[in-house]
């Protein structure tokens, strides 16, 4: 697997162990097996010492076993979804009783940050803006339950969808106001996507939030100069309050969501049982002995 995250253990002594893994999409699900589960999966992880940057880092896990603290973060997973976010953290919170459990909107930068590292060694300082584009109604990328993409609404006015597979729109500043005068019209966005911006230029006021991690979320006041932001973390239904424009399709985020996770964690645990059968295969028939 390809996608990548860091996985920290501190141990009671305050001393901490790094891991890497290649399974970063839907880590979130790996958590719902609770402690001893993740600490089980951690001889089979690469221990190398390499801290993945805020670009490079698709998930990330760190379990304090002193202090029973459980932090996470993800790029994708059911974490991320606005259908299934809410029953995703009760099923971990569930798994993980006498738990503080936090995620993480900065990602890297908070996993060294928690370890009294200096987070500023995970930011990918060379790595340039990459700017979303707008998506038109019926776009291909907006199809399915849970399309993702970032909802961006301009007073009581405009309605407008960025792909999520780039940097948060916040994150280019008032440049974004000039793009949108070219961006596809929404209306009313019914949509379940996983992030969203509200301006007001009028007060140059701003609003966002995000479920999942974005680099420097933290900092996104200094790209607006002038403006008030407001960081609303996962909480989309202010966004809701905030511009009429945005209203997702009702949803139910109890039992059918919480069936519909556990039904994805048991794949996964189906998943990764058979990438393990299928290495063991290929280590067994490479130490036979060739027949002369």
């Amino acid at each position: 697997m390809g996608d990548r995250a860091n996985v920290i253990a501190v141990r009671e002594d305050g001393t901490y162990e790094l891991y890497r893994s290649g399974w970063a999409v839907g880590i979130d699900l790996d958590l719902l097996d609770g402690p001893e589960a993740v600490l089980a999966m951690l001889p089979g992880l690469r221990q190398d010492g390499w801290w993945l940057d805020d670009t490079m880092a698709q998930g990330g896990v760190l379990l304090d076993l002193g202090r029973k603290v459980l932090l996470f973060f993800a790029w994708e997973g059911p974490s991320t979804e606005l259908r299934h976010r809410a029953a995703t953290f009760e099923l971990v919170r569930a798994a993980w009783p006498g738990w503080e459990v936090r995620w993480l909107y900065d990602g890297a930068a908070e996993l060294r940050e928690y370890v009294g590292l200096d987070p500023e060694f995970v930011r990918d300082r060379g790595a340039r803006l990459s700017r979303a584009p707008f998506l038109a109604p019926g776009d291909e990328d907006l199809a399915g339950p849970d399309p993702g993409g970032v909802v961006v609404t301009v007073g009581d006015r405009g309605c407008h969808i960025a792909s999520d597979a780039f940097d948060h729109p916040v994150r280019e500043g008032e440049h974004l106001l000039g793009r949108l005068a070219d961006a596809p019209e929404h209306g009313v966005c019914r949509l379940h996507v996983n992030s969203g911006i509200h301006l007001d230029p009028e007060r140059r006021r701003l609003g966002w939030w995000s479920l999942y991690s974005s680099p420097q979320a933290y900092r996104v006041p200094e790209l607006w100069p002038g403006w008030t932001v407001e960081f609303w973390q996962d909480a989309w239904e202010r966004h809701v309050r905030a511009a009429g424009r945005f209203s997702p399709a009702p949803f139910d985020d109890g039992a059918e969501a919480v069936a519909a996770v556990l039904a994805e964690a048991q794949e996964r645990r189906d998943t990764r049982a058979r990438h393990r059968a299928e290495v063991m295969r290929l280590r067994t028939a490479s130490a036979r002995p060739r027949a002369d």
